[in-house]
């Protein structure tokens, strides 16, 4: 039908799609998990442009079949939504002003969108290699990195949007508690995840200390001491005393002691003169 057309179909969109399919079930998962802890939130809405608490939770009101979300926010698409359930949740905003939807895009889907457009990738490298290498020709990319491919390609938009319809065909009118219910176990596996990789993430490096004002006193004071250079270590005494009436303190004395000119074993007098006093 393709060829008769002039064109031939975007057989990479057409892949991330039957992939998207295949992990419709991980993704249901995925969005269940993520709506632990809504119910707990604040409900908030907007009632004359002007962003107001309702004094419940959103949990208490979907409980009882109030709306969560208002005519002044939200997105079209998920209007006229039921009453608590799950598609009434994302319409609703938080206590910034910002519509759960957005957060659950950001999230979710996105990443979900982009892992599912790399595993199309993989696929595609191992199971079309001739089309693969056209692919790659086409749009300049040497394919080393799979995630670079995929957004040179742009597959992941149209797909995000796809993965939305999924989700809400299939939680839609759900009530927001059963949506919940069914995500806690999966949340609590993906609360120990993200705990552990902050525990493993390496700690940033320190600011190195700005030495240049105590740096400045020291060379004053080794020039106005006239002491010579290298500073030979039986004038270590010299060389602290006077250290110490340019103001410098104890902890700066030893941290400049590197950036001076010192003979061998100068430095290690002065530690051993600071240690001692």
């Amino acid at each position: 039908m393709f060829e008769s057309l002039g064109f031939e179909p975007d057989w990479f969109g057409l892949l991330g799609r039957e992939v998207l399919r295949e992990r419709r079930a991980a993704l249901i998962a995925e969005a269940c998990a993520w709506s632990v802890g809504l119910s707990d939130r604040p409900h908030h809405l907007r009632l004359r442009g002007r962003l107001v608490a309702t004094g419940s939770t959103i949990g208490d009101r979907a409980a009882t079949g109030q709306a969560l979300s208002g005519e002044e926010d939200g997105r079209l698409e998920l209007g006229d939504a039921r009453p608590g359930s799950f598609q009434d949740a994302l319409n609703a905003v938080d206590a910034d002003g910002a519509v759960f939807a957005d957060r659950f895009d950001r999230e979710v889907i996105e990443p979900f969108v982009h892992e599912t457009c790399v595993l199309a990738a993989d696929r595609a490298r191992r199971t079309r290699p001739g089309q693969w290498a056209e692919l790659l020709d086409d749009l300049g990319e040497d394919g080393a990195e799979l995630g670079d491919v995929v957004r040179a390609g742009e597959w992941e938009q149209p797909l995000r949007t796809d993965a939305e319809h999924l989700v809400l065909a299939a939680l839609g009118t759900a009530p927001l508690l059963e949506v919940e219910a069914e995500g806690l176990p999966l949340s609590l596996v993906r609360a120990a995840e993200a705990t552990a990789r902050a525990a493993a993430a390496p700690r940033p490096e320190p600011e190195p200390e700005d030495l240049s004002g105590a740096l400045f006193l020291a060379l004053a004071a080794v020039r106005e001491a006239g002491l010579p250079a290298p500073v030979p270590a039986d004038d270590a005494p010299r060389l602290l005393a006077a250290l110490a009436e340019q103001g410098l303190e104890p902890d700066e004395v030893a941290a400049v002691l590197p950036h001076l000119d010192l003979a061998p074993g100068t430095a290690d007098r002065v530690a051993a003169l600071l240690a001692a006093a």
